[in-house]
């Protein structure tokens, strides 16, 4: 008997169809001022949702899917669920995809995956970038490279570009550290940064600050561990010391210090360090002797064929390379000459394709709303040419 009215249900449900409703906002007999007054009243998410189904006229001649669709529609309005996850590339390009495409150069997920596909991003890179997507391909290459290895932006003229989106990774201070900024007259003339470097390694580093406050005035407070601070940071400048090891006593003296405010019960808010310090000297240095291991450009509003042609020289030898960009004609360009100077081979134009699935029972289809277009990607490897001297340490 019961498996007769289950199958009796089940062909009442699929004789239902949509075919009779008429979208023309007259079904709900609830109005704005009702819903409102619910909520003055202290009504819950839910029961605005069952007074909402029960209030519809039309909710009974709906099919199960349909039913299904117009109560979490509600639901999704009326009794939203929030739940808190550790942001990632792709829920942050995502987001930005479907909220504020043009921010990101409307790069999309698939897009941003084959672009470190084809410029192998992996431990220990050093990756030379020119992000001018708001951040994200910073924050995705820094993920890639888990704490290991550089990501050096670089950028033409004096300023350069906003890295807001990497900020939103909520890296830690070790992945912050990996990111730096060069201009690139800085990495084509490094050895004039000598000077401005150490400069600008006592401004950057808080035992520099501390040190260089301590020779102006010897009657300023200064904390218990400020001698112990002053001279661990002589000591690194008179050893030369790698700069990994500046930045890891640079994290061990802010951790110390933050810890030393909460003994003194002081009201200072510890800022961690922020993505995007300028790069040493000595690390220019290291990338103009071994040249970097990677390069991707997403500059949309730059002309990509004369920056990249700037660029490559700045690789290593074999070092694979990938160019975003929305349009097509930029890098048909710049794969020309390219190909002209000879600079590099292995080129191809790639247009990435991604079509998104709903996969539920009985209506796996593909999604009514998708984005039909991902832009391209020119991919290559770097060479050496005739014209340059291919003996060196590179």
């Amino acid at each position: 008997m019961g498996v007769q009215e289950g199958g009796d249900r089940q062909l009442e449900s699929e004789s239902k169809d949509n075919r009779a409703l008429i979208d023309n906002n007259s079904a709900q007999n609830l109005s704005s001022e009702d819903i409102d007054a619910m909520r003055r009243d202290g009504a819950t998410g839910d029961e605005i949702v069952e007074a909402l189904i029960a209030n519809s006229s039309t909710y009974e001649n709906k099919t199960v899917f349909s039913q299904e669709k117009y109560k979490r529609r509600k639901q999704k309005k009326y009794a939203p669920k929030v739940l808190l996850r550790r942001p990632f590339t792709r829920s942050i390009c995502e987001a930005y995809f479907k909220k504020y495409p043009n921010r990101i150069g409307f790069l999309r997920i698939d897009t941003l995956s084959l672009l470190l596909s084809f410029a192998n991003i992996s431990a220990y890179s050093d990756v030379l970038l020119v992000d001018m997507v708001g951040g994200l391909l910073t924050g995705a290459v820094a993920e890639r490279l888990g704490g290991t290895g550089y990501v050096c932006n670089t950028y033409f003229g004096g300023t350069s570009h906003s890295l807001d989106i990497a900020r939103i990774f909520n890296f830690s201070s070790e992945f912050d550290s990996r990111i730096v900024q060069a201009s690139y007259s800085h990495l084509c003339s490094a050895e004039s940064l000598d000077e401005e470097g150490s400069k600008m390694h006592e401004i950057d580093h808080p035992a520099g600050i501390q040190s260089i406050i301590g020779r102006e005035s010897s009657t300023k407070c200064v904390p218990s561990t400020g001698s112990t601070q002053i001279q661990e940071a002589q000591s690194l400048r008179n050893d030369n010391s790698s700069l990994d090891e500046e930045l890891g006593n640079t994290k061990e003296n802010l951790s110390s210090g933050q810890e030393g405010l909460h003994e003194n019960n002081a009201t200072i808010t510890y800022k961690a360090v922020n993505p995007g310090k300028q790069a040493s000297p000595d690390a220019i240095k290291m990338w103009k002797e071994k040249g970097f291991n990677s390069l991707i450009v997403a500059a949309p509003e730059l002309e990509v064929d004369s920056i990249v042609q700037k660029l490559i020289p700045l690789l290593s030898y074999s070092a694979p390379f990938a160019i975003y960009h929305q349009f097509l004609q930029p890098l048909a360009t710049c794969m020309h000459k390219l190909q002209s100077s000879k600079m590099a081979i292995g080129l191809q134009i790639s247009e990435p394709w991604l079509r998104e699935y709903q996969v539920l029972p009985s209506r796996t289809h593909p999604q009514m709303q998708m984005s039909g277009f991902g832009g391209y990607i020119l991919s290559g490897t770097r060479i050496c040419n005739n014209s340059e001297n291919c003996n060196g340490n590179q």
